[in-house]
């Protein structure tokens, strides 16, 4: 086939993927934290949620391989009973959330991390645990911070977002792990574009504002104390040296970050109440 014919190619599938997807949407109930914006979404939740299922296969099949995959398992039911709570509060902020394929899993890693791919696909890094002595209230924290990505779909609206990428470059392969923080010694997953633009590109400094307060929810209805999240990036601070981690390196500083959290902290204080009461 020659090249004209692979370019129309390409411009056909991205045509379909943009009038399955496009959209104009709001992801999410605003919970009590108010997050009410809308998206644009240029291809289908399944098309991401796809490449993001078999990108979380490879990256686990891999660190399985390495046996650097739930090595603790003590310290892997203690992160996947924190997730036991915070999924089915998921459904304050989309009704269909709690019903996702979820996985949870532990990879032993040096890296201060961790991430939720769309869908409901978490990891956390041992070296996260472990450096910050986190606790479980802090643990949620971060939990509910990386599910609260997914429950926005910020990966899908990332994809809205990359406007003048070249087709052909935006429909090729590309490597995993450059957003979410995977080792590369975990493998390299060819995912295609909606895996390099959902996955790779960084978040936006509104996105991450947005999964801070509905994380602080989250991890409220759970009955995990909402400001930990603020001792936890305390920490992080302390542990950086006052400088955020690479995987953090477009994040909001820690000063306006912790200065946000205090806020909304606050504002969700009931909601932990009230869930501490109920259990």
């Amino acid at each position: 086939m020659g090249i004209g014919s692979w370019s129309s190619c390409w411009l056909l599938l991205l045509a379909g993927l943009i009038a399955t997807g496009c959209a104009t949407t709001r992801t999410t109930s605003a919970g009590r934290v108010g997050v009410d914006r809308e998206q644009t979404m240029l291809v289908s939740s399944a098309e991401v949620d796809r490449s993001a299922a078999k990108a979380y296969q490879e990256a686990m099949q891999a660190a399985q391989s390495k046996k650097l995959l739930n090595r603790d398992a003590q310290q892997t039911e203690r992160v996947r009973a924190i997730a036991k709570r915070l999924i089915p509060v998921t459904a304050a902020f989309r009704a269909d959330a709690p019903g996702w394929k979820w996985e949870v899993n532990v990879v032993s890693s040096k890296e201060l991390n961790a991430w939720c791919m769309p869908g409901g696909k978490i990891a956390v890094y041992t070296g996260l645990i472990e450096q910050l002595q986190i606790t479980d209230d802090e643990l949620a924290g971060v939990m509910g911070h990386e599910i609260a990505h997914a429950l926005r779909e910020h990966g899908r609206e990332k994809v809205g977002q990359a406007t003048g990428v070249n087709v052909a470059a935006a429909l090729g392969g590309a490597l995993i792990g450059a957003y979410f923080g995977v080792d590369a010694g975990l493998g390299q997953s060819v995912i295609g574009s909606v895996g390099d633009l959902a996955f790779m590109r960084p978040n936006s400094r509104a996105f991450e504002q947005e999964a801070d307060r509905i994380g602080v929810e989250l991890a409220a209805r759970a009955g995990y104390d909402p400001s930990a999240a603020i001792t936890l990036w305390e920490k992080m601070g302390r542990v950086a040296g006052g400088q955020p981690p690479q995987w953090l390196s477009t994040h909001p500083s820690h000063e306006s970050r912790i200065a946000d959290l205090r806020v909304y902290a606050q504002r969700v204080q009931p909601l932990y109440l009230a869930a501490r009461q109920a259990r």
